[in-house]
């Protein structure tokens, strides 16, 4: 039991006489008219009022019959009560005996009429227009009916029933309606209610020493209310009481002292749910209270109608606030249901209240519930004082707590947890059993820890969060703890071990070689994470690039060696850097070794490793090597491999070995005919008697006819040892051929002009004489012609039906089309590339044979306008200017060879 006394009293609600004409400005009852409106007089109900109740949107009192209504202009007052809305006194004739008392009506079809016999009637059907509806008596007793309300919860339907002497429900969506009796006293006429949701819609009976709330099936809480209880009536939250107390009339700023009397009637508007008075004040013998259009309406015997209008939520805060009363603020927010913004304003008010005086632990508190909505910041300044870092320290726990805190505030708050050396609470934050689990920045927190050398908990964090990174940064940098490094390292899924050890490879390298050197080799080939101990064997096996690991070795080279030569041989496909850096450690090897043996079998091993097949096509390296090596086997092998004769042979030249110079040019001219062009002109260059050679050289120019022989005489100019019997024979021999060319082009020009001037006298004889069609075949199927027939003048007959079948055109021959289609395209082609300049241009200085490709743009008459048999005699080459032509020509080609 809650009394009453012990409640805290406000002025929650604004009071007013209400003024007529009621709403004649367009606002609200209760509310002060407009400027310049016409009411000034304050309204005055008349006497004899026993019927008062209120709803859609009008105010209804009245002596029995008939009833008046107040209500907003332009609705017809007749159209105010279609249907039963409340509990109101009526005056009808029924069968039951004693007169009626009470009306209510939950729905058209539900209508209860109570009598003051004790007797409740329910009515199926619309009473207002059926008068053949069902009845049923619901409630029969010796006691008069005080109140009756409706509640509804799902698809049932409660009626609680209150009298004179007890308290009952009945469900009346069933069939036999049961009945639970829930008290064994009642309470006056018009002193009971049906509360809202925010009370459980809880039946609320007034009694004269305590209120009651109950449910459909047991007593609820009861509240000691002291006084005689006239009115209880339920508005938006708050219960309201009428009452009078003729011992002592309660103090109420409404009233002055003069006015407390002991006949007044103290009305009280309780706030159950934050257990204050939100209202209190005396009137003189209410007659009703009435709630309409979101005020309180007090109806006296005077006839005055007073409205008692609610604050706002915010001046109700404000006058909390004024009395430092934050707790019962934050009680009344809630339940005014104030967002989360408006909560969290009071949470630092309250916080701020507290932190003023003195008390820092219930300020943090209070901080604390403004999480999410107030600036950290501003709560952490407060407490930066050392003095105050266990409340900080509580702050920044539950920032983290809801995932609030960025790295900052992490960075603080294990700094708060190394100023205070509680290692307890320090374990306690960073050792969550998940990761879903953790509040804070976690690369955050591994740093702030190993600066403030909390190694193993910066470690612990490192490991179980997957901070691969720290935890070796930690492991090799501030503990030197080389072993455990790598063991981790081996411990790592394949990305994360080939990117660790790229980067603390050379560290490692530097002090375990050996093994770095086995981890490497494994990572290589077929990696797996090594599983306490042993390798994963469910884990598919994973290979580096061996290549990108070579630099870590750069101050090792026996390891480097062991590393490469275990890549060769288990892993043949190795990236080419591999076979590269293995020959350049045996050919330093090779080069620096002293004894003949050893050198003999380094020689063998470069050698062997150049045969390999893995310098087929990539050689460029392994030549450059060999070459800064002084490896001449090697670099000759490379040379031939690559096929690089002309460097074969300058090699033998620098050496002066003649007879390999010869042999080059034996073994690769038929690939490279300029070979033996050089040698020619090496040969010259000697003063040494080397007539065999040349005489070799010149030999096989002859048989290939690689260079003109003008050319040979010049190249042989510059060598005063060779003298004209060394090219007699060569000179001889040329000229001869050159002389059966001659022969064999003057026939071939012969013929080609008379075939000429044939095809003219044929071409003439066409133009000036009738051609004699004579064939008696047809030149496709070899049978007898028969007309229709088709002719050509080249001298090819058809069958109509042969040549329509056979031909692509009805201008050409079917026969003679192949032939002359080669032609045409033949012209098309010299024509396309006649302009080919710059492509000439290039063809000459990059052949090795200038004469070849003058003669062959002749050939394509590049140098000639071309001439057709449309063409005018006139339009062909001035003789002289191609002869011309054709000299600058040649002397260009013989200064580009």
């Amino acid at each position: 039991m809650a009394a009453y006394l012990q409640w805290r009293r406000f002025v929650f609600f604004d009071k007013e006489l209400v003024k007529e004409p009621l709403g004649s400005d367009g606002a609200a009852p209760g509310t002060a008219p407009a400027s310049g409106s016409a009411a000034s007089k304050f309204l005055c109900l008349p006497s004899g009022i026993t019927v008062c109740d209120s709803g859609r949107g009008s105010l209804v009192f009245g002596d029995i019959l008939p009833l008046s209504s107040l209500c907003p202009p332009g609705i017809p007052e007749e159209k105010q009560w279609d249907e039963p809305i409340g509990v109101v006194p009526v005056e009808r004739s029924s069968p039951l005996d004693g007169s009626p008392e009470l009306f209510c009506g939950l729905k058209e079809e539900d209508t209860l009429i109570c009598f003051t016999d004790g007797s409740v009637k329910l009515n199926k059907g619309d009473i207002t227009r059926d008068r053949h509806s069902k009845t049923q008596i619901l409630h029969k007793g010796s006691y008069p009916v005080t109140g009756l309300a409706f509640r509804q919860a799902g698809k049932t339907t409660y009626l609680f029933v209150v009298t004179t002497e007890n308290v009952q429900s009945y469900i009346v969506s069933g069939k036999d309606y049961p009945r639970v009796e829930l008290d064994t006293h009642g309470c006056g006429l018009r002193c009971s209610a049906l509360s809202d949701p925010s009370q459980d819609l809880q039946f609320i009976v007034a009694g004269d020493e305590c209120v009651y709330l109950y449910q459909p099936d047991e007593r609820g809480p009861c509240f000691a209310f002291e006084g005689h209880k006239l009115i209880a009536h339920w508005f938006r939250g708050y219960l309201v009481i009428v009452s009078r107390d003729r011992k002592v009339s309660p103090k109420s700023e409404f009233t002055s002292r003069d006015s407390q009397s002991s006949d007044k009637q103290i009305l009280n508007i309780y706030d159950l749910c934050n257990k204050f008075i939100a209202y209190s004040a005396v009137f003189e013998d209410v007659v009703d209270v009435l709630a309409e259009w979101g005020s309180l309406y007090v109806l006296t015997r005077d006839g005055r109608v007073h409205a008692l209008q609610e604050k706002d939520t915010q001046t109700k805060l404000e006058m909390l606030f004024k009395k430092n009363l934050f707790e019962m603020a934050i009680n009344l927010a809630k339940s005014q249901h104030l967002d989360s913004d408006g909560l969290a304003q009071i949470f630092m008010q309250y916080g701020d209240h507290l932190y003023s005086k003195g008390n820092h632990d219930g300020a943090v508190q209070q901080y604390i519930r403004t999480i999410g909505k107030l600036e950290p910041s501003y709560v952490i300044r407060k407490f930066l004082d050392a003095q105050r870092i266990h409340n900080l320290t509580a702050y920044l726990q539950t920032l983290h707590r809801q995932s609030l805190a960025n790295a900052d505030h992490t960075t603080l708050l294990l700094n708060c947890y190394t100023k205070l050396k509680d290692s307890s609470k320090l374990e306690e934050f960073i050792k969550t059993k998940s990761e879903s689990e953790v509040h804070f920045d976690v690369e955050t927190a591994i740093k702030v820890l190993r600066q403030a050398g909390y190694y193993s908990h910066a470690l612990y964090l490192a490991e179980n969060h997957s901070h691969h990174e720290w935890y070796l940064k930690i492991q090799l940098e501030d503990i030197k703890n080389y072993q455990e490094a790598l063991r981790y390292i081996g411990k790592l899924p394949f990305e994360q071990a080939e990117s660790n050890m790229k980067r603390y490879g050379k560290i490692l390298m530097h002090h375990i070689p050996e093994q770095t050197t086995e981890l490497l080799k494994g990572l290589c080939t077929d990696y797996r994470p090594n599983l306490e101990g042993r390798g994963d064997k469910e884990v598919p096996g994973c290979k580096a690039n061996s290549e990108e690991f070579i630099p870590i070795f750069a101050n090792n080279p026996r390891e480097l060696r062991a590393f490469l030569e275990h890549m060769s041989e288990v892993q043949p496909d190795s990236p080419q850097g591999i076979y590269d850096t293995l020959l350049e450690l045996r050919l330093q090897n090779w080069a620096h070794e002293k004894d003949p043996q050893v050198k003999e079998k380094l020689h063998a091993e470069a050698i062997s490793l150049l045969k390999s097949g893995r310098f087929c096509n990539v050689f460029d390296k392994a030549l450059v090597l060999c070459q800064m090596h002084d490896f001449q086997d090697g670099v000759l092998y490379l040379y031939e491999q690559g096929k690089l004769f002309q460097q074969i042979m300058h090699y033998h030249m620098q050496h002066e070995q003649y007879r390999q110079v010869i042999t080059v040019c034996e073994r690769h001219g038929e690939q490279d005919p300029a070979l033996w062009e050089q040698a020619l002109s090496y040969f010259a260059r000697k003063e040494e008697n080397c007539k065999e050679y040349v005489a070799a050289v010149l030999k096989h120019i002859e048989n290939k006819n690689l260079m003109p022989p003008l050319l040979v005489v010049q190249t042989l100019a510059h060598n005063s040892t060779a003298t004209l019997s060394v090219i007699r024979d060569y000179l001889v021999q040329k000229l001869q051929k050159q002389s059966q060319q001659i022969a064999q082009d003057e026939l071939r020009v012969r013929r080609y002009r008379e075939e000429t001037t044939r095809i003219r006298q044929e071409i003439q004889e066409l133009k000036a004489s009738p051609k004699i069609f004579q064939k008696t075949k047809c030149s496709i199927c070899n049978s007898a012609l028969e007309l229709p027939s088709v002719h050509f003048l080249c001298g090819h007959s058809f069958h109509q039906h042969c040549f329509e079948s056979y031909s692509e055109s009805d201008a050409d021959c079917p026969t003679c089309l192949p032939e002359n289609r080669k032609v045409m395209d033949m012209i098309r082609a010299q024509e396309q590339k006649r302009d080919l300049h710059d492509q000439f241009q290039h063809q000459l200085k990059c052949s090795n044979d200038s004469f070849s490709v003058i003669a062959d743009y002749f050939g394509r008459g590049v140098f000639n306008k071309l001439t057709l048999l449309t063409d005018p005699p006139t339009a062909r080459l001035n003789p002289s200017l191609e002869a011309g032509l054709q000299r600058d020509l040649l002397m260009h080609s013989r200064r580009g060879t």
